[in-house]
């Protein structure tokens, strides 16, 4: 096949326009390459109930779905509880026990960004060449989707190490700043990061309305999701003089929205697992 066009959001490349030697011309795009997934007519010959989707564990795209989904819902849950102290009353869960219910919810989020990044490491090169072997030690930054991976699973690590650190009691502010207001701060940063660039590759531009595609509302959903995040980072700073609960309380609300914004696009992405379900 001869490469016709090679198109995405600068310096990126996520569209290719190849032509057979019968002269058909197929487009590439590098998220369904990443994630193997079914396009064309193949695509639409595999359109199944969405239903289908809620049990595919032979897929990698659906474990990926599932694990953020669940460490989606850990965080709703644990933002829940911090915003309705009845509630976490009647549960019995104090500051401590609610902490580690986003302590829990980070371990779905870790595990499945590492799923991400093995699959786009693995995958074939979409774009520039690989200068490591395939597997999670694979070096491609000239890849949107193997970078926006990357980054997603560094975030997971520093989210890791601050929900872990809020589970002592930490007095002083500087230490709350410092062990969990640090790597919270830039875990959202990379997260951010990570998503403007899985959105982008789905738009092939640096922005763009896509609302018939699928993949489209997944990052764009995911986008909104971290964006919340990074709202709630920036007022979960602690000063040293005592203020007004009302940052906190926000920035809790952040979270939900964040973790809700993530939910919303795990599930959407269980369906789309469907079209690497089956074989062509």
């Amino acid at each position: 096949m001869r490469l016709i066009e090679a198109a995405g959001p600068w310096p990126f490349v996520t569209r290719k326009t190849l032509q057979h030697a019968d002269g058909a011309l197929h487009v590439l795009l590098s998220r369904a390459h990443r994630k193997d997934l079914l396009s064309g007519p193949a695509a639409v010959a595999a359109d199944r109930a969405w239903w289908h989707s809620l049990w595919l564990p032979r897929q990698i795209n659906w474990w990926i779905g599932v694990l953020f989904a669940l460490g989606s819902v850990l965080f709703a849950l644990g933002s829940a509880l911090s915003l309705d102290a009845a509630l976490a009353h009647a549960w019995a869960m104090s500051t401590t026990a609610v902490n580690a219910v986003y302590f829990a919810g980070s371990i779905p989020f870790t595990s499945a960004a590492a799923l991400q990044l093995y699959q786009a490491a693995s995958a074939a090169p979409f774009a520039g060449p690989a200068t490591r072997r395939p597997g999670m030690l694979a070096w491609r930054p000239h890849d949107i989707g193997w970078l926006s991976s990357a980054l997603q699973f560094a975030g997971t690590l520093l989210f890791n190490l601050s929900t872990y650190a809020a589970m002592a009691l930490h007095s002083a502010w500087w230490m709350q700043d410092l062990a969990i207001w640090a790597p919270d701060l830039f875990g959202s940063i990379l997260f951010l990061a990570s998503g403007y660039l899985a959105f982008i590759e789905t738009c092939h531009a640096h922005w763009a309305w896509r609302p018939r595609s699928l993949a489209w509302w997944v990052t764009f959903t995911n986008l909104l999701g971290c964006i919340a995040f990074m709202a709630s980072a920036l007022l979960a700073y602690v000063p040293q003089q005592a203020m007004s609960a009302l940052p906190a309380t926000l920035a809790t609300v952040f979270t939900l929205l964040g973790a809700l914004g993530f939910l919303v696009g795990a599930l959407l992405s269980l369906p789309e697992a469907l079209a690497a379900s089956v074989t062509p």
